[in-house]
């Protein structure tokens, strides 16, 4: 299969230096010096040092050149959510297209699929998604994800062009529901790095974190039109457990970060990558607002990267919240 990766950052390196073993893969760097240096030095020093990149796997500046490449065969859009847009603009219509990016855009609010329905309302489109740091794709371990589609050939060509000896590929077309999840827990893991760097809360608490989180996702998503079942698969319960405590997450990072004392600006320029979580917080916590569904946590983590709340006071305020029983969905009021 011919497939063009559109965006050279640590993600789409390792997806295409996963699916260069098997098929004919170019990758395209916006930047032409990264993507000189890419071809020659056969690395992603900036996103993946150390990691070979595949003789197979062809890298170029030339938008153009990717996108003709990817003509029969599969699109895959691997930039973060900001760029999203502009690169469906880019690609034409009849073709379908895939997207890594996990988010809400911000200013629109939209999801993935919301941004291609206003860009590409006819086009089919898709998302894959799930628990993957790009190190340990690059490096072979296994990894399972989820192509999402509601078109079913296009979950079928990425699963051909994906799975592999050491890569899993589900599908579903649950598309709402496979990328609530991938946005919200980004915020979620913020919360529980937030959690696991103050000097008391402990184990116990981030348990509690990580559960409840999963029941503010499972709320947002449901009022968006996903399925229940799709929070306890690979883009809902299991991003959100890696996430939250895999010490590869910028998410996380920025969360301990946070408890640490330091301010979000020196933090962000520490991490170097992007924390989509910060950028996708407060559009979570407008969209639910907007539905009416409560997202305490979100709530709290939006307050505490804009700085009204401390990590501590953070805290107090959600194990102060009144009791009730434990449910997904809030009871009648």
């Amino acid at each position: 299969m011919r497939i063009a990766m559109l965006g050279a950052g640590a993600w789409g390196t390792a997806l295409a230096m996963a699916a260069a073993a098997r098929h004919d893969v170019v990758l395209w760097a916006r930047d032409a010096a990264q993507a000189e240096a890419m071809s020659l030095g056969r690395e992603n020093t900036r996103y993946l040092p150390g990691e070979p990149l595949p003789a197979a796997l062809r890298i170029t500046a030339d938008r153009h050149e990717a996108l003709a490449h990817g003509v029969g065969g599969l699109t895959v859009v691997a930039t973060p959510m900001a760029a999203l847009r502009g690169l469906l603009r880019a690609v034409p219509d009849q073709r379908g297209l895939l997207w890594l990016c996990k988010g809400f855009e911000q200013g629109s609010g939209c999801l993935g699929h919301e941004v291609a329905r206003e860009e590409r309302p006819d086009a089919p489109c898709g998302v894959i998604s799930g628990p993957s740091f790009a190190l340990e794709v690059a490096r072979g371990q296994p990894t399972a994800l989820v192509a999402a589609s509601a078109d079913a050939e296009l979950s079928a060509a990425a699963v051909q062009a994906f799975h592999g000896d050491s890569l899993r590929v589900y599908s579903s077309d649950d598309v709402v529901g496979v990328e609530v999840g991938g946005a919200v827990k980004n915020v979620l893991a913020i919360a529980t790095g937030i959690v696991d760097g103050m000097p008391q809360p402990g184990l116990n608490a981030r348990a509690a974190l990580v559960t409840r989180g999963l029941a503010e996702m499972t709320r947002l998503g449901l009022a968006l039109g996903a399925r229940a079942e799709t929070f306890m698969g690979l883009s809902g319960l299991g991003d959100l457990v890696l996430t939250a405590t895999g010490d590869l997450s910028r998410n996380r990072r920025v969360g301990l970060l946070l408890a640490q004392g330091l301010d979000l600006p020196r933090i962000l320029a520490e991490l170097g990558h992007v924390a989509e979580g910060v950028y996708s917080a407060a559009t979570v916590l407008a969209r639910a607002r907007s539905l009416g569904v409560e997202m305490p946590i979100t709530e709290a983590v939006v307050e505490v990267l804009e700085g009204r709340l401390t990590p501590g006071q953070a805290m107090s305020r959600l194990m102060g919240r009144p009791t009730r029983p434990e449910a997904i969905q809030p009871p009648p009021a």
